[in-house]
């Protein structure tokens, strides 16, 4: 699978290899997209997405949403676009 290219200057977007933008739609899933860009590569704790996906304002069942947002994300961009770590 070609990898998908990342904006994150601007408003945040996913490109496909042949330059057609992937919808992202709403401001906390580009949130959580523009984290994850920001450390390619690396396991994100879920304490760290969830203070920066809401600011410090997190919802009453963080984890919970932060699984929706990224159930969201992987439907987006691809299921092998965003990987799970134990913890």
């Amino acid at each position: 699978m070609d990898p998908v290219r990342y904006r994150i200057l601007g408003t945040t977007q996913a490109l496909r290899p042949d330059g057609t933008a992937v919808p992202v739609g709403g401001a906390r899933l580009r949130a959580l997209l523009t984290v994850l860009a920001l450390r390619p590569g690396r396991t994100v704790p879920v304490g760290v997405l969830v203070e920066e996906v809401w600011a410090g304002e997190p919802p009453a069942d963080a984890t919970g949403a932060l699984q929706a947002l990224v159930g969201r994300l992987r439907r987006a961009l691809g299921a092998h676009a965003v990987a799970s770590a134990e913890g």
